[in-house]
């Protein structure tokens, strides 16, 4: 996978930076199913320690069919960072169309004990032969 991040988002200082990538080999168009890999990067610029709490996904296919995904933390993780730290995962999303897009936001909690909804910038999903459109 590329390890250019080709979105970002910046909420309090804290950012989150998208690389995605589609993935022919997990890919059957021909049976309705395209797949993507997207590389996360969660940077805390801020001052204070943030505890990733939980996630929401808004997953819409070229249908404008939407699908919203809600979870505890990213990968079986919450991680805790620092000031200064980043935190890198990876995950996939099928879609059965070959193009559409995916936004959301993460659930933080600050040192404080309150909670900050961090933004996840909107990427396209988009198959080769459909990046144009």
């Amino acid at each position: 996978m590329k390890e250019l991040f080709q979105h970002a988002a910046n909420t309090d200082d804290v950012i989150v930076r998208v690389a995605v990538n589609f993935l022919p080999e997990q890919s059957q168009p021909s049976a309705g199913k395209w797949f993507w890999v997207y590389h996360i990067r969660i940077e805390n610029h801020s001052n204070e320690r943030v505890q990733l709490m939980t996630r929401h996904w808004r997953i819409t296919d070229a249908r404008e069919m939407v699908n919203h995904v809600d979870g505890d933390g990213v990968v079986g993780e919450q991680p805790v960072l620092r000031p200064g730290e980043s935190h890198d995962y990876v995950s996939g999303c099928p879609l059965g169309t070959p193009y559409g897009s995916m936004e959301g936001f993460y659930t933080f909690h600050r040192e404080d004990g309150s909670r900050m909804e961090v933004r996840i910038p909107f990427f396209p999903l988009a198959a080769p032969e459909t990046a144009e459109r």
